[in-house]
């Protein structure tokens, strides 16, 4: 096994380890599930519980329509905050809205986060996890939809993670997009594109995408490159 349930080992140690890249199946599944048993447990020892919570979180990210909201995704969220976990104060919800706050992901919806948030506060819920930590899931997951600034430090850096991805370098974006792109396949270019450069210009028109200090510091300047970059493609294309 690569991770050791009895030591916590933060997933840049595995980056050192696999530099070239991230192989959920292979790499990151044992990781992912044993920090959502360690987790988990330490509000149930229902175990076959744990394991339905698993298999379930499993399914919903691994389904073939999905491309680029995956396991993966959910290890990158992971990586981006635990190198800033000493400014979270609440860990263990920051952890629990990153298993959930895609959970339920239809490209054709628009309520995806309000189902995400619902889903996620039953499965807390049944799990005894404090009510007041629950509803803070819960609007962590709903910022998601929007991006825009809370007030709650805790939700503004988790939702600046969901968008770290823009922040990246350009061939780290492109793979990003063209699987949006593919997640979005049931769409024609003549609907999609439109969109597609909407959705762009919202985050070009911000005052600033990231809203704290160190996502803003970190990958403002590279995600509005690539916003830009994508949206001159689309635009010749």
């Amino acid at each position: 096994m690569l991770y050791a349930r009895s030591i916590w080992y933060p997933l840049a140690f595995w980056r050192i380890l696999y530099p070239e890249g991230v192989s959920t199946d292979f790499k990151w599944l044992t990781v992912l599930k044993d920090i959502f048993f360690e987790l988990t447990k330490k509000y149930t020892d229902n175990l076959p519980r744990i394991h339905g919570l698993w298999n379930e979180i499993y399914k919903k990210y691994s389904a073939p329509s999905r491309h680029y909201h995956t396991l993966s995704h959910l290890e990158n969220l992971i990586f981006q905050l635990e190198e800033i976990k000493n400014k979270i104060a609440d860990w263990d919800t920051v952890l629990f809205a990153i298993f959930y706050h895609d959970i339920v992901y239809k490209s054709t919806n628009s309520n995806n986060e309000e189902k995400s948030a619902a889903l996620a506060a039953k499965r807390l819920s049944e799990i005894n996890f404090p009510q007041q930590r629950i509803s803070k899931c819960v609007d962590m997951i709903l910022a998601t939809k929007k991006h825009l600034p809370t007030g709650d430090s805790d939700t503004d850096l988790f939702s600046d993670a969901d968008l770290s991805i823009l922040g990246q370098s350009w061939e780290q974006y492109t793979v990003y997009f063209k699987q949006i792109r593919k997640e979005y396949s049931i769409f024609p270019d003549l609907i999609y594109n439109p969109g597609r450069k909407k959705v762009l210009n919202h985050f070009l028109k911000m005052d600033r995408i990231f809203k704290s200090a160190h996502f803003y510091n970190k990958l403002e300047l590279q995600a509005k490159e690539n916003l830009i970059k994508e949206l001159e493609l689309l635009k010749s294309g």
